[in-house]
């Protein structure tokens, strides 16, 4: 006896049904995995010195210092991002990562450095092709004399399923500083970040502090910094900026000179996103002012450019422009102890990545 028609019919439901039931648990079975892989790394955290220097730091000679987000190699200067709002999520070629990093370093070292820190520097991501950015950064480093170099994960995250064309995926991301004079340790901070679901997406946030002896029996305590970005709430913000100035007034509270420079995350002068976009800053209030009136006794911001405004970072929603948000992200805070000569944001047209360098020129006083 044959089935009947209408019990074939009445079983279609059970397709899409079917599909539904799978999605759901694809879904779930990757939230799952999101959220059981997730893990902070712990704060305190030793950090190996690559050592090949041996000579002391010196008071009363000029130093020369730079920072440089690097964008994990990935920001020519005609790429967007999608965290932006633009449509790119990851580099678009191997060689296009070599490129750029190669590009940065290069930028760098023309300022004859004797210290740089840098910042968003990958070592194993899917966004950037597993290009290990430290390394690449390091050895042309190394070309030029003997360095010793601190590495410090930032973060590592779990593989983002997003965009679904050409996932983001896992990225391994963090600090990497550079001296002349011998670093003797380094330690890695973890910063407050968000404690709820949030924290998936405002992944890890540290910084790195490394340790050079001075001939007068002091320490020079670099610090490499990167804070939170797009939209964290002020009282998170503000609780990353207390930490490091914390530890930045406990080393100058010892005597120690403190230099603490990055991509601090905040509009570093207060006012340059409406110097650089007159009539459309408001449209990207996640660039807050500076807490300058957080900022401990005794330090100060390296803000006297000697010559003149250039933003030190770009908004990724549009190809670089004149159109483009601009504002000064980076820049370089430091101890009374230390006279700054020179400082200035240097105009690369965003060659390399979303982000110009700072050069600072210092001295250490007696």
């Amino acid at each position: 006896m044959k089935p009947s028609t209408s019990t074939h019919k009445n079983r279609w439901w059970k397709i899409p049904l079917g599909i539904f039931l799978l999605a759901v648990l694809v879904v779930c079975g990757y939230v799952a995995y999101v959220f059981l892989t997730y893990n902070r790394i712990p704060d305190q955290q030793s950090l190996e010195v690559e050592s090949h220097s041996r000579e002391n730091a010196a008071t009363g000679r000029e130093y020369t210092i730079t920072t440089y987000n690097i964008g994990f190699g990935a920001y020519t200067a005609d790429y967007t991002f999608f965290m932006d709002g633009g449509k790119e999520s990851r580099a678009r070629s191997e060689e296009s990562v070599r490129e750029c990093v190669t590009g940065t370093a290069e930028t760098a070292l023309s300022y004859s450095p004797d210290f740089a820190l840098f910042q968003e520097v990958d070592t194993d991501s899917t966004r950037s092709y597993h290009v290990n950015q430290s390394a690449m950064i390091s050895d042309r480093f190394a070309q030029t004399g003997a360095w010793d170099s601190v590495f410090c994960c930032n973060y590592h995250s779990a593989y983002l399923m997003y965009p679904l064309l050409q996932p983001h995926g896992a990225s391994n991301s963090g600090l990497l500083t550079l001296s002349r004079p011998a670093v003797t340790s380094a330690l890695r901070r973890s910063l407050p970040i968000a404690t709820d679901f949030k924290k998936i997406l405002d992944l890890d946030r540290c910084y790195s502090i490394s340790r050079i002896p001075v001939e007068n029996g002091k320490e020079l305590v670099l610090i490499n910094v990167h804070t939170s970005a797009y939209g964290t709430d002020a009282s998170q913000g503000n609780a990353q900026m207390a930490m490091i100035f914390a530890d930045m007034k406990a080393e100058y509270d010892k005597g120690n000179y403190v230099i603490c420079g990055g991509d601090f995350n905040h509009d570093f002068t207060g006012d340059s996103r409406t110097f650089f976009n007159p009539g459309t800053a408001d449209l990207f209030d996640w660039c807050q002012p500076f807490p300058i009136e957080q900022l401990p006794e005794g330090f100060s911001r390296c803000t006297d450019y000697a010559e003149g405004l250039v933003a030190s970072s770009r908004n990724t929603d549009i190809p670089y422009s004149e159109d483009s948000f601009t504002v000064i992200l980076d820049g370089f805070l430091i101890s009374d102890n230390i006279t700054c000569h020179y400082v200035q944001n240097i105009d690369t047209g965003f060659q390399y990545t979303d982000h110009n360098p700072v050069v600072m020129k210092f001295t250490l006083n007696p």
